[in-house]
């Protein structure tokens, strides 16, 4: 993140798999059989030593501010908004610059942003209510709610007889399971970064033709080999598109009934959905500035105001600030939100935890989007170690969008931080040079 020009992606990518080499980092972010109690009293033992803020200094509000209004005026990024809130209650919220450069129209609090990645923590959240009501297993094998995964083999690269390497399908070692899709470790992978010889056949695949539901885009990779064998590596994929499909098959319903009917309506969050339906509310999406486009289209999603049936779980949700504040509360608070209980508060901690550390056996991809500090939760990236130079304590977690949207949720300090922007040349940077001035301003 954050080494992308505008319009070249191809270039971008060939960045990015340099950073991820060098410090298995691309300015991303940055054991499942852990019990509950285990994490928590972990978590506790951690925060011990790092005492919690009591408030933030105004000069410390004022230098976050003037970053990004300097960010602004300079041209970087059209706007943004910025929440930061503690103990339930926003310490600071503000708007800047614009919503669209074109009309000129300024950022306002019902701006709607595409979430991009950001649509992997609801989706997630979703699989794990079911995992509550006992309609989910995190061991069960994906093939139990889509067949087709059953017989999908994994694409190798093997010395030939002269020597030079030849592709190869070998059968799975373990089954995909449920957890393997939340982790990032079901060896599915996306097409539009790396040059293995998977990615490729992804690229040559087209993936997205049509207009396609999910239960065709599932069939569709279920064709294609994984990347690597099930539970071995980290890779950042269309893993979560595919428990969108888990949950339709799961519940008996679509997954954005299913979503809207137990998360999205009674959490509140009435904008949040998979595309814009009202043509009314078009102006009402923040525009990329002309420069800093996100093309190809990421992952296959397009215009945020075309209908498609297709409902993409991991890539494909938009909605405003203050639905996805609504969401990030509920996690900061373990699962509740005005009374009402929405995941259990071990299944918070499970999916804040990190699952794919230390004794996992998991390994790290070549183009590895994790900070070299950080781990992989339940869709969420986790903070496993102090930072150099930095004051964040282990246990935040979070994670940001292709286009610039991030959060991140500090429990020690009872706090989140919700950003939200439409700057994908601009994000890691930004995410990176931020959160330091957010967490010097507060008093300890």
């Amino acid at each position: 993140m954050g080494i992308s020009p505008p319009h070249d992606t191809s270039a971008y990518f060939k960045g990015l798999a340099q950073a991820g080499r060098q410090i298995k980092a691309a300015a991303r972010w940055a054991g499942f059989a852990l019990v509950a109690a285990l994490v928590a009293a972990s978590l506790n033992s951690t925060f011990g030593g790092t005492p919690a803020a009591q408030s933030f200094s105004q000069p410390g509000l004022q230098r976050v501010g003037d970053y990004l209004r300097q960010e602004v005026a300079i041209g970087k990024i059209p706007g943004a908004i910025l929440l930061i809130q503690q103990h339930g209650k926003p310490a600071y919220y503000e708007k800047f610059g614009l919503r669209d450069v074109t009309t000129k129209v300024p950022m306002t609090d019902d701006t709607i942003f595409r979430y991009y990645s950001m649509s992997k923590p609801i989706t997630s959240v979703a699989a794990l209510m079911l995992v509550d009501d006992g309609k989910l297993s995190l061991d069960d094998p994906l093939s139990k709610y889509i067949p087709a995964f059953a017989d999908v083999k994994v694409g190798v690269e093997k010395p030939g007889e002269t020597g030079k390497p030849e592709f190869a399908l070998e059968p799975l070692e373990r089954p995909i399971t449920i957890l393997d899709l939340m982790r990032q470790t079901s060896g599915i992978t996306y097409g539009f970064y790396g040059d293995g010889p998977v990615q490729k056949l992804y690229r040559q695949a087209d993936l997205y033709s049509g207009d396609f539901d999910n239960a065709e885009f599932a069939a569709r990779l279920a064709n294609l080999p994984l990347a690597e064998q099930p539970g071995t590596t980290w890779t950042y994929s269309h893993s979560v598109d595919v428990l969108g499909r888990v949950i339709e098959v799961a519940s008996g319903q679509s997954l954005f009934q299913f979503e809207k009917e137990r998360l999205l309506d009674p959490l509140g969050m009435s904008h949040t959905a998979f595309f814009v339906a009202d043509e009314a509310k078009r102006p009402l999406v923040a525009q990329f500035l002309p420069d800093d486009l996100i093309e190809p289209p990421i992952a296959g999603i397009r215009d945020p105001m075309l209908h498609r049936r297709w409902e993409s779980g991991g890539a494909g949700m938009v909605g405003t600030t203050g639905d996805y504040a609504r969401f990030v509360q509920m996690l900061l608070n373990g699962g509740t939100l005005d009374g009402r209980r929405y995941l259990k508060p071990e299944t918070v901690a499970l999916m804040t935890s990190d699952q794919v550390g230390p004794g996992s056996g998991i390994a790290p991809s070549s183009i590895y989007f994790l900070a070299v500090h950080a781990g992989f939760g339940l869709g969420v990236a986790v903070l496993t170690s102090p930072q150099p130079k930095r004051p964040w304590p282990p246990g935040v977690y979070g994670w940001d969008g292709v286009a610039g949207t991030f959060f991140f949720v500090d429990p020690n300090d009872d706090l989140f931080v919700l950003c939200m922007m439409q700057s994908p040349s601009q994000r890691g940077r930004i995410e990176t040079e931020l959160a330091p001035l957010i967490f010097d301003a507060m008093v300890r």
